[in-house]
């Protein structure tokens, strides 16, 4: 079981569009320049749509006041067109690729 384990403060950042699409679309390449940044510092490890398009899911390393903070900083929030919550946790498990990550 040891290849398993991980360790590490995680958060999963929710994003929840409030707004009619166009409005999210007229957002997007300021979110994606966001998100861009934050995978190039290394914060981001995987970021997507939710299906059906009602939002997004980011994975990001730290603890939860650092992502609340970079959450807030997201176009896609401060435009209003959406919300964001932050749930942290820390890794215990993760397949081997994803542990060479945390550590």
């Amino acid at each position: 079981m040891a290849k398993h384990r991980a360790a590490g403060p995680l958060c999963l950042i929710l994003l929840d569009y409030v707004a009619p699409l166009a409005e999210v679309d007229a957002q997007m390449a300021a979110h994606v320049a966001w998100l861009e940044r934050g995978f190039d510092a290394s914060v981001f490890l995987i970021a997507g749509r939710q299906d059906p398009r009602v939002g997004g899911v980011i994975v990001a390393r730290g603890a939860l006041a650092e992502a609340e903070a970079l959450a807030a900083s997201d176009p896609f929030v401060t435009s209003g067109v959406a919300t964001a919550r932050v749930i942290a946790f820390n890794a215990s498990f993760a397949a081997p690729e994803i542990a060479a990550l945390l550590a």
